[in-house]
């Protein structure tokens, strides 16, 4: 099992929304992201600066690389896409965050 995480970008004022959207995440993309390998998935907001910080769990040979491909996570991006900054193929801007510390 890895961790990583990663940052995205809100649009300002998007908070409220972006939280309901994902408190009502649809069951399709929440059995999709299990089925590729991802566990203990949790985002964060920092208010001030819009940024998402994202962290989860993945298991050893998960197939994350091919949730683009998939249509539901294709919907979920054009869903999303008004809230977040994104990418000319409608994915949500992510930059990886190094680790800098861990204590368990």
């Amino acid at each position: 099992m890895e961790k990583i995480a990663f940052r995205m970008f809100l649009n300002p004022g998007q908070a409220d929304e972006y939280r309901r959207r994902h408190d009502a995440i649809w069951p399709e993309l929440a059995a999709l992201l299990r089925a590729s390998g991802i566990h203990d998935y949790s985002i964060y907001l920092d208010e001030e600066h819009h940024v998402l910080f994202a962290a989860l769990h993945r298991e050893s040979g998960h197939t994350m690389d091919l949730l683009p491909s998939q249509p539901v996570m294709r919907r979920w991006w054009a869903y999303m896409a008004d809230l977040m900054r994104c990418n000319a193929d409608g994915s949500p801007v992510v930059e990886p965050l190094p680790r800098m510390f861990h204590l368990d």
